[in-house]
């Protein structure tokens, strides 16, 4: 079965760097999405970024745009956050997440079938 491996994350200063990294294992699918979402205690789970693998193309949620930076590794079924310029409202749980079809909404969860079990970001 399709399971995504995440690795990454930790605690850093205010304005310090962090990178998460998630791969697909097992992908069956030609065309797919890759994204990543955040859950804060006490909040709902919200999209970060997402890439579609086939083209690149990536969105952003408005809170880290111009911050933090999704890319594909080496067209594989992986991908690689770059999260600079760290706040503490960037603190969360952040969850990695993959779809085997077309995901018309690309930082809504509900496109998204396959999930990491997380890693933590913590910010302070």
């Amino acid at each position: 079965h399709v399971q995504l491996v995440e690795s990454g994350g930790g605690s850093v200063q205010t304005g310090g760097s962090l990178n998460l990294t998630c791969e697909a294992a097992r992908w069956p699918y030609a065309s797919n999405a890759m994204a990543w979402f955040r859950q804060a205690p006490g909040k709902e789970r919200d999209g970060v970024a997402c890439i579609y693998l086939r083209g690149g193309t990536t969105y952003y949620a408005d809170s880290v745009k111009g911050r933090f930076t999704l890319s594909q590794v080496n067209d594989k079924n992986e991908v690689f956050l770059q999260m600079d310029n760290l706040k503490p409202e960037d603190t969360a749980m952040y969850y990695c997440a993959a779809s085997g079809t077309y995901a018309r909404y690309p930082l809504q969860e509900g496109e998204y079938e396959f999930w990491g079990q997380g890693t933590q970001v913590t910010v302070s």
